[in-house]
């Protein structure tokens, strides 16, 4: 089965069909870099991390590319109040969203950065004018016809059969319905960053930043673009118009977009007290892998409530995963295989597939690798899998979390960072009694953990119960579960 992913602008499922054998080349739309990022923000960049997983792993050669949009309207206004310049406000910003991303298992895409591309933005203005589809005001700026423009609003499907030259926008971002000609380049205001170019003083356009950019990097026609739905209305759609105009061909060819998050089943706001950065979460004593695993619990197209319970069962389940993979890579079974262990492995890596292939649903996925944890444990409980029965099982995992990457157990180091970074945010009084014990417990090595179970069991087995139990409270007050199984005694981190 091919991979089937939904296109924005067909409104339809369709068969993904590079235009180049076996190369993808994929853009997304990444952080405006004036503030940390908010959960819905990695909602999108984790949904768009495991696009490029799974083409990776059904053997695409990808080329992918993120913006990171270091100027805009607010990334101006913040920096001339707090009097630095646009790259000394955003670089704290971009930082942390690096470190962010990391947290929750995003791989580095290829970074293309506005301020690093400002002459090539100018001239790609210049080529517009020369069309005849963008035009320069009196006050130095430059707007782009959208009445010159046919198919404008088709991948929204917005109707703007009425567009009429005159009514102009200049900034960024807005709601309105309406069809305006937008601008491309903003000429200096007092006190405004600004730069000398091609086209006179001044700054690129928001939406003209991810035109140059993307066709810089990938071309003047592509595979596909990624981004949150709030993007659909008028980024890609002013991305679209100003691209092929100037080319001539299609800018695009698949548009994938991301729903939003609800958050205990209402839209994220700070004046509802529901706003969410990752690093809040962290400082809640939430593990970067429940977020990661959360966010991707729900196909990208479905709403996704993100709930406190639901975040808790997350961990519930990584934990599981975790807990399964440490049995079958440490068990004793008896020599030869199960042919139906050999038969759940296959069909679990095939359902798997399928499920991703049928335009990324991971909730499905997630299910196959679940139900075959299930069955697994159950025959491990009754002795049924033997020894050549770990391997295939283990490679299934092994292939759900190429994709998911939740099962390296990573968790307190970035916890600590977070940690760390909290007294100099001034947010220490925000760090949870759950945070300080992870990071406590983080402060024993593995090796520390494995030497103190040792001396545990040494001192049981030597009836000296009283060294055993104080060993034991010991690694519980760092964190550290224990559990006396029938394989022996097994530990984790809480």
């Amino acid at each position: 089965m091919a991979l089937r992913l939904y296109n924005t602008m067909s409104s339809q499922v369709e068969e993904f069909r590079p235009l180049r054998d076996n190369e993808v080349r994929m853009y997304a739309c990444g952080p405006t870099v004036y503030d940390y990022g908010h959960i819905g923000n990695f909602r999108t960049f984790i949904a768009v991390d495991l696009l490029h997983r799974f083409l990776r792993q059904s053997g695409y050669s990808v080329r992918y590319v993120m913006n990171i949009t270091d100027l805009d309207d607010k990334i101006i206004r913040n920096a001339a109040r707090d009097g630095v310049s646009v790259q000394q406000y955003t670089a704290k910003y971009q930082q942390a969203f690096l470190e962010d991303s990391a947290m929750v298992g995003i791989e580095q895409p290829h970074l293309v950065r506005a301020t690093e591309n400002i002459p090539q933005m100018a001239d790609f203005v210049a080529r517009l004018v020369d069309k005849g589809v963008a035009y320069r005001t009196d006050d130095g700026s430059y707007y782009f016809r959208i009445a010159s423009f046919p198919r404008y609003g088709n991948l929204s499907k917005k109707d703007f059969s009425e567009m009429r030259d005159g009514p102009r926008v200049d900034v960024d971002e807005y709601d309105k319905d309406s069809a305006r000609d937008f601008a491309l380049w903003k000429a200096p205001k007092p006190g405004e960053a600004s730069w000398d170019t091609s086209v006179g003083p001044g700054r690129p356009g928001w939406h003209l930043e991810c035109s140059v950019m993307a066709m810089q990097e990938l071309g003047e026609s592509f595979d596909l673009h990624a981004g949150g739905e709030d993007l659909i209305f008028p980024h890609h759609e002013n991305e679209i118009a100003q691209s092929e105009s100037l080319t001539g061909k299609t800018f695009a060819r698949s548009w994938f977009h991301v729903r939003f998050l609800l958050v205990e089943g209402e839209k994220m706001s700070k004046s509802l007290g529901n706003f969410y950065t990752l690093r809040d979460l962290v400082l809640k004593g939430h593990k970067p892998s429940s977020l990661r695993y959360l966010l991707t619990s729900v196909p990208y197209r479905t709403q996704l409530n993100f709930t406190f319970d639901g975040l808790k069962q997350a961990a519930v389940s990584v934990e599981r995963l975790r807990n399964f993979r440490q049995r079958l890579a440490t068990g004793s079974f008896q020599p030869g295989s199960n042919p139906e262990m050999q038969s759940l492995a296959s069909e679990t890596m095939d359902r798997m597939r399928a499920a991703l292939d049928d335009d990324l649903n991971t909730a499905q996925a997630q299910g196959a690798i679940f139900e075959m944890v299930r069955r697994t444990n159950s025959a491990l409980d009754s002795g049924q899998v033997k020894a050549d029965d770990a391997s295939p099982l283990l490679t299934a995992l092994e292939k759900f979390d190429e994709i998911f990457a939740v099962l390296k157990d990573d968790d307190c180091p970035k916890m600590k960072q977070v940690f760390d970074w909290a007294p100099t945010e001034g947010r220490e009084k925000d760090i949870s009694p759950e945070l300080r014990e992870l990071v406590q417990s983080g402060q024993l090595s593995d090796a520390d953990i494995e030497k103190k179970i040792s001396e545990m069991e040494t001192a049981r087995r030597a009836r000296n119960f009283k060294a055993s139990d104080a060993l034991r409270s010991e690694l519980t007050a760092a964190g550290i579960v224990i559990e006396n199984t029938k394989d022996g005694v097994r530990w984790r981190r809480k």
